[in-house]
């Protein structure tokens, strides 16, 4: 029978077409994904992939093992989600992932104050702006921008996040301070390199503008908020973040009308499970006060 370990490996790089991304996905090094590559290789007598300029291609022979291989996971990723639904002890480890604006600046306070109530849940945390799959057992708890579909999960509206217009008072002091969404169009925006949020958002407001248009680019959302607190330009920040930063001031423009939609979901079989309920309600509860507060610095 084949080893699920090397199988896992294999579906890992399947997926994610490198053995660098494969071993974050599973949080692993990539040497140990490349051995067991090599391990699955040798037991099937076959070469499983072929290294090109883009990553790496599958060989036939791969591509006739990834349903079967991808039946035996489901099977085996289901047998552990149901071992881990069945405890009813508070130690032990919950793996929770979040965008990495929410991981950095909403879920520290929250997880400190759970972890002095509660010293023997550990908490992992990937920050992360991809989505990790709750069936493949890549976190026991996600928080998402957006409502999970999967029949499979137990989902909880937290609220929504909204967001404002902010800037650094040098950045407004050298390049003066707008009063209307239309007056944008005369300052620097920082702006995303490939995604196309603010775009499309321009483009509502009636003002569309090409990518080339933002001068400082990056869809690292984090990156691009610290461009803001630097004076670089001015950007669109999610309110509950910004109004904690006492080194950015809110513009007096129009309210943008948008808000982020906040879920946290978690696979049904593990509904039984007296830890992640445990953490699951902490983080709903304090995401929920510190989205919802009126305070403001």
């Amino acid at each position: 029978m084949l080893d699920w370990t090397l199988l896992r490996s294999f579906l890992a790089v399947i997926d994610t077409g490198s053995l660098s991304a494969a071993a974050e996905r599973l949080g692993l090094v990539q040497p140990t994904v490349g051995r067991h590559i090599r391990e699955l290789e040798e037991t099937l007598g076959a070469p499983l992939f072929r290294r090109q300029p883009r990553g790496l291609e599958p060989t036939p022979a791969a591509l006739d093992l990834v349903e079967d291989a991808r039946r035996m996971g489901e099977a085996a990723m289901a047998l552990e989600r149901k071992a881990s639904g069945a405890g009813d002890s508070l130690a032990g480890t919950v793996r929770v992932t979040a965008s990495r604006m929410v991981a950095t600046y909403l879920l520290p306070d929250i997880v400190a104050a759970l972890h002095v109530e509660e010293p023997a849940v550990d908490i992992e945390i990937v920050a992360s702006d991809e989505t990790q799959n709750l069936l493949r057992r890549d976190a026991d708890i996600a928080l998402r921008m957006y409502e999970p579909r999967q029949a499979q999960l137990v989902r909880r509206r937290i609220g929504d996040i909204p967001l404002a217009v902010y800037a650094a008072p040098a950045y407004l002091a050298r390049r003066g301070t707008p009063a209307t969404l239309a007056d944008l169009l005369d300052h620097d925006i920082i702006g995303l390199d490939r995604a196309d949020e603010l775009l499309q958002g321009f483009a509502r407001f009636g003002m569309p503008v090409p990518r080339e248009w933002f001068p400082i680019r990056c869809d690292d959302h984090v990156v691009g908020w610290q461009m803001v607190i630097a004076g670089a330009g001015i950007g669109f920040v999610q309110v509950p973040i910004a109004e904690a930063e006492p080194r950015v001031v809110r513009l007096p423009v129009e309210d943008i009308g948008f808000a982020l939609p906040l879920w946290l979901a978690y696979h049904e079989d593990l509904r039984p499970n007296r830890r992640v309920r445990f953490v699951a309600d902490r983080l709903a509860d304090g995401l929920a006060r510190r989205i919802n507060s009126r305070e403001t610095r």
